[in-house]
This record gives C-alpha cells, sequence and structure tokens, in this order.
C-alpha cells in the first residue's frame, strides 16, 4: 500500500511541476520586443553669424533714441487739455468702462456708463473718458464714441476712435 502512495504522490508532484505557465511567461517575455520609442533628432544647430556693426552702412545706433530730435514729454496735446480739471471717468481705463443706458432730455443725449467702481456716470458729447484723453465725440442710443490720443513708442501722438457698445 505504500508504495502505491509513493507511486501516486510522486505521479502528482510531476503535475505539478510542469509548464502549465510557459506560454504565460514567453508572452510577457515577448510582449515588449518590437515596442522601441521613436524619438526625433534634435533639430540642426545653426553656427551663429558673426555681424560687424559699422556706421559705413548708415546703420541707425542702436543705443542712441530712433529719432534725433527731441520730443516734449506731450508734444501734440494742446496745452488747454493738459491744465483742465480731469473728469470723474478719466480714472479708468477705457476697456474697464461699459455702457448700460441712454437717456434722452433737453434734445441732448446722455448715456450712462459704469465704471469698474461700480458707480453709474452720466456723460454726453464734449466729455471726457479714458486713461489717454479720450474725448466722446458722439452719443447714440446704442453707442459712445470716443476720440483718444495715443502716445507710440517713438513718442509720437495719433488719434484712435474707440468705441463703447450698450451692453443689454
Amino acid at each position: 500500500m505504500k508504495l502505491i502512495h509513493l507511486v501516486l504522490a510522486s505521479i502528482l508532484l510531476t503535475g505539478c511541476g510542469g509548464e502549465e505557465f510557459q506560454d504565460l511567461r514567453d508572452f510577457v517575455k515577448n510582449s515588449g520586443a518590437d515596442m522601441r520609442g521613436k524619438i526625433e533628432p534634435p533639430p540642426e544647430v545653426r553656427p551663429y553669424e558673426y555681424f560687424a556693426y559699422n556706421n559705413e552702412k548708415n546703420l541707425p545706433d542702436p543705443f542712441k533714441p530712433r529719432k534725433q530730435e527731441a520730443h516734449a514729454a506731450n508734444a501734440g496735446i494742446d496745452q488747454k487739455e493738459l491744465d483742465r480739471p480731469k473728469e470723474a471717468l478719466e480714472e479708468f481705463p477705457l476697456e474697464s468702462l461699459r455702457m448700460v443706458g441712454y437717456l434722452y432730455r433737453a434734445n441732448v443725449g446722455y448715456a450712462v456708463i459704469r465704471a469698474s467702481d461700480s458707480k453709474l456716470y452720466r456723460v454726453k458729447a464734449g466729455n471726457h473718458m479714458g486713461l489717454n484723453f479720450g474725448l466722446i465725440k458722439e452719443v447714440t442710443d446704442t453707442e459712445v464714441k470716443v476720440k483718444e490720443m495715443v502716445q507710440d513708442s517713438a513718442g509720437d501722438w495719433t488719434e484712435r476712435m474707440s468705441s463703447l457698445q450698450l451692453i443689454e
């Protein structure tokens, strides 16, 4: 009887030690074999091109202002414009102002403007608003047209027309 038990136990142990998971081991071993990351080559580095800066070619001096003539700080703006007292809406950028209403009284159209301080202001043509010397040219029931004086990087002043649309 012992011999039969010993033979059966050896047969069972032989069955457990076989190649039961060999297909799984092969799959894991071969699954990443053909997966290679593809990295693009780095861009070609161009060699530094030396530039000799001399004034023989009549190039402007990079360390001097673009224009030789001296600009007054506010050339292009009337002195009376600078001397007048500022109106309340000239403290706010034009982009932060919103037209929220329109009034018509005594043959004059007024726009109701909401500033970023949440206060309401009533303006008409001839009033000023915005940081760039904005003069209200026209007030209609749907928009306020403003002429601004804007200074560019060279110091020149140019007129720019902007408008505020009625927000419904």
